[in-house]
């Protein structure tokens, strides 16, 4: 963008001081939070496209298709997988091409898979590999968090760093909980019946529209994008090309945070993805469908929570707390499943299953503040060891910081596929999902040991 397509464009902020208090809060708060709440929206619609296989598997056979168990939990691991992967690109983007043109993009292309699902689920001869490609179109939109969260990381003072990405994250990760909540309710309606949806007769007597639990969040994307375009803005100094941000991958504490993060935020997509699933093989007799949205939703408002009791509390430490918390309870699963005679406890494996989802959102909160505190320490002290001001100090650190957020962002998307993919493996090696649980309670105890180790003994660091 030229100097005078900068001096034209009035949705950009060439002079952004968000660390400045009367400049917050006579100006900044206010641009601030109008582009969080239409970032919240964005993301929120994103995670709804991402998870949205995660509603649809579990129906797919119901409408006249035959893929086998392992097939179907392939289907929800998939847009993890390829979320994951673009995360690392995408958490790049915003710098580059800007907060608000990135928004817009990456929220009108997730309209694509959306309605090819829709046509897809309408023809029962539609092939596998089509139903694997939609699936990792899905992806798409798990990677809009990468992008998403080091967007929001420019608007705030340190300050309120932990809070606005705990608010962005954990009501993004809402979306969830929406769709799956949502997608049960309109699969009964017939919503598309004009446009030529056909539904499909069930052994009850109802008629299910699957197609619709896709294209119902087609026209809401559109809102959002427009919403993004009129509403959001640019911010000049957080313009950076890929060489300014690719020296975070080379630090010890990139890879440390990544893991943490996959603990906890892998845990809650992925359980967010498998859980239905997974639910429905060990208690089939239990209509999951109109449960499963509970975990994603307490997940989701935990994270939010965990953002703001960081900012108070410190990461760190509530970080700790809360990976004992989840090796708690994965060793409690162990005495809800069916097996040794025992038809097992859904009521227990669910609440069980609930404190799980709790605590992955909570330490996907904290985490998210560690990463922020942390590499905007280290970054203004090596910055001023070479002799840099304080203004270079502070315009590296908010570069390095959104860069980490979006790249760890990606490894914690990772968890999206390996757990159900995990629980699939299990299932179809020993026909129990135990053998997954183990690696999972065996991983937390690990994250639990690298938190005190690195960190938790060094308060006067980490701790802000």
């Amino acid at each position: 963008m030229s100097q005078q397509d900068e001096k034209n464009n009035h949705y950009l902020l060439n002079d952004w001081k968000p660390e400045n208090p009367q400049f917050w809060e006579n100006k900044g708060k206010g641009i601030a939070r109008r582009n969080l709440w239409i970032s919240v929206a964005c993301l929120l619609l994103a995670f709804c496209v991402w998870m949205l296989f995660s509603a649809v598997t579990v129906n797919l056979n119901k409408v006249g298709f035959n893929f086998t168990t392992d097939q179907l939990f392939l289907l929800t691991a998939l847009p993890s997988l390829s979320g994951a992967i673009l995360r690392v690109p995408y958490s790049f983007m915003v710098p580059i091409f800007g907060g608000r043109y990135w928004t817009v993009l990456s929220t009108v292309i997730l309209i694509i898979p959306c309605i090819w699902l829709g046509f897809a689920i309408q023809n029962i001869a539609t092939p596998y590999w089509v139903f694997i490609t939609i699936a990792l179109l899905c992806g798409f939109a798990g990677a809009n968090f990468a992008s998403s969260m080091g967007n929001i990381s420019f608007f705030f003072p340190k300050a309120k760093q932990g809070s606005a990405l705990g608010i962005n994250g954990g009501l993004g990760n809402l979306g969830v909980s929406v769709m799956q909540l949502v997608a049960p309710l309109v699969v009964f309606l017939p919503i598309f019946a004009f446009l030529g949806v056909h539904g499909v007769t069930q052994e009850d007597g109802s008629t299910m529209w699957l197609t619709n639990a896709a294209w119902i969040w087609a026209p809401l994307l559109l809102l959002a994008t427009l919403a993004a375009w009129f509403g959001m803005n640019d911010i000049a100094s957080s313009k950076a090309s890929i060489a300014d941000q690719l020296p975070v991958l080379g630090r010890m504490h990139t890879w440390i945070l990544a893991l943490l993060y996959l603990a906890t935020f892998g845990s809650f997509i992925g359980f967010s993805a498998g859980f239905a699933m997974l639910a429905k093989t060990q208690f089939p007799d239990v209509n999951i469908l109109k449960l499963a949205f509970f975990g994603p939703f307490l997940g989701a408002l935990a994270r939010s929570f965990g953002g703001v009791i960081s900012d108070k509390l410190g990461g760190v430490r509530v970080t700790l707390i809360n990976f004992i918390c989840m090796a708690i309870f994965s060793a409690l699963i162990f005495l809800t499943l069916p097996g040794g005679g025992s038809p097992g406890n859904f009521t227990t494996f669910y609440l069980v299953f609930m404190g799980l989802f709790l605590t992955a959102g909570l330490g996907s909160g904290s985490t998210f503040q560690m990463i922020a505190v942390i590499f905007r320490r280290i970054t203004i002290e090596r910055v001023k060891a070479k002799g840099g001001s304080d203004e270079q100090a502070q315009q590296e650190a908010v570069t390095d910081t959104a860069a980490a957020l979006g790249f760890i962002s990606a490894i914690g998307a990772v968890g999206g596929f390996f757990i159900p993919k995990a629980f699939g493996t299990s299932l179809a090696m020993t026909g129990s999902p135990v053998g997954a649980m183990k690696i999972f309670l065996v991983f937390y105890i690990v994250c639990v040991v690298v938190t005190w180790f690195v960190y938790g003994r060094r308060k006067e660091k980490y701790h802000e």
